[in-house]
């Protein structure tokens, strides 16, 4: 099966066969991911090292939480692909987008208000969580609709946080 993963302004193909081999842009791969706990938390082993991440999902796809750092990566498969390019290239996200809590931690510091406009990627938050700070980021351009928390409140793992469309 055939996926392509887009991370910040980077894509990457991934071909997963059936036997269990794995490409990243057509280049062999030593790669398995499985999970190791109900919170999102999951054991990668690539090349024989092992590396822990979080994992959640959210309307666009998944936030990857890796050493202190967060990820939106968005992931199309082989018929969505397809799809896209019927369409001629694949649609923004559209709607509201809730920023959820991708592990439970505290909000140490918020950017945003009901209001603010906010462009992709821009830092909406800071959740501190394991001794690291990691950053939440608008996913599209956007207006802040509801932030539902307060700088120095603690969140539950899904919590929603900022609303916006």
């Amino acid at each position: 099966m055939k996926y392509q993963a887009q991370v910040e302004d980077l894509t990457f193909d991934v071909e997963i066969e059936e036997g269990g081999g794995m490409t990243l842009n057509g280049e062999p791969v030593n790669a398995s991911l499985i999970q190791v706990g109900p919170l999102g938390l999951y054991s990668l082993l690539l090349d024989n090292e092992s590396i822990e991440l979080v994992v959640t999902e959210t309307p666009q796809g998944y936030r990857v939480t890796l050493g202190g750092r967060v990820f939106d990566v968005n992931v199309a498969d082989e018929r969505q692909l397809r799809l896209a390019g019927a369409r001629g290239g694949p649609a923004a996200p559209t709607g509201e987008v809730l920023i959820k809590a991708p592990i439970p931690g505290l909000v140490s510091r918020l950017y945003v208000r009901p209001g603010d406009s906010v462009k992709a990627n821009q830092a909406l938050a800071i959740l501190e969580a394991m001794k690291m700070e990691n950053e939440l980021r608008a996913p599209r351009d956007g207006a802040i609709t509801d932030v539902k928390v307060k700088a120095g409140e603690r969140v539950e793992q899904g919590a929603v946080l900022i609303v916006f469309h």
